[in-house]
C-alpha cells in the first residue's frame, strides 16, 4: 500500500497542469483499487475492487468542499470462502486545500455495504489527493477506512482500509 500511495503521489507532483486550478463543477468517473476487510471474528481478506463515482466541487479560492456518491464491486472472499463482500455504496463530503498543482482533502461520509452475511451502514472517512491532466482530465486517490458497528446486528464489528486510484472526467 505504501509503494501504491509513493507511485500516486509522485505522478501528482509531475503532473505540470494546464489547467488553472479552479475545482468547481460536476465530474464523473472510475477507479480501481484495493480493499482489507476485517470482518466479524475470523472473516477477514482482501482483494480488488472497481467502481464509478460522480460528484460536484466548490472552490472558495484555496478551499474546495464538495460531494459525492461511488459505488464500487468487490468480489473479496473472507475467512477462506466462509463469506464475501460484494459491493460498497459511499456517499462522501469532501473538504480540501488548493495546493496549486494538486487538491489535498480530506473525505467524511456514510457507506454501505452489501455481504452475503447480510448488509450494513457504516461510516467512511480518509484522504485523497487530486491533479488535473487537462481542462477534463483529473487524477486521483484515496485512502479511506469503513467502520461498520455491531454489523447486521451480530454483535461484532467489522471495518474495512481501501485505497483506490481514480480519472475523472469534468463537464
Amino acid at each position: 500500500m505504501r509503494i501504491l500511495l509513493s507511485a500516486l503521489t509522485a505522478a501528482t507532483l509531475m503532473t505540470t497542469p494546464v489547467w488553472a486550478a479552479d475545482w468547481t463543477g460536476f465530474y464523473l468517473g472510475a477507479g480501481i483499487g484495493s480493499a482489507d476487510v476485517d470482518g466479524p471474528g475470523a472473516l477477514d481478506g482482501d482483494d480488488v475492487t472497481y467502481g464509478v463515482h460522480a460528484g460536484y466541487n466548490y472552490d472558495f479560492g484555496d478551499f474546495v468542499l464538495g460531494g459525492e456518491v461511488e459505488f464500487d464491486r468487490a468480489d473479496i472472499s473472507l475467512g477462506g470462502g466462509a463469506a464475501q463482500v460484494d459491493n460498497v455504496s459511499r456517499l462522501k463530503f469532501k473538504a480540501g486545500y488548493d495546493f496549486g498543482p494538486a487538491l489535498g482533502y480530506v473525505v467524511l461520509g456514510g457507506a454501505r455495504v452489501n455481504t452475503s452475511l447480510g448488509n450494513d451502514t457504516g461510516s467512511v472517512y480518509g484522504l485523497g489527493i487530486a491533479a488535473p491532466i487537462n481542462d477534463q482530465f483529473i487524477v486521483s486517490g484515496e485512502v479511506l477506512r469503513h467502520d461498520f458497528n455491531n454489523f447486521n446486528n451480530s454483535g461484532q464489528d467489522a471495518d474495512a482500509t481501501s485505497v483506490n486510484i481514480r480519472a475523472s472526467f469534468r463537464f
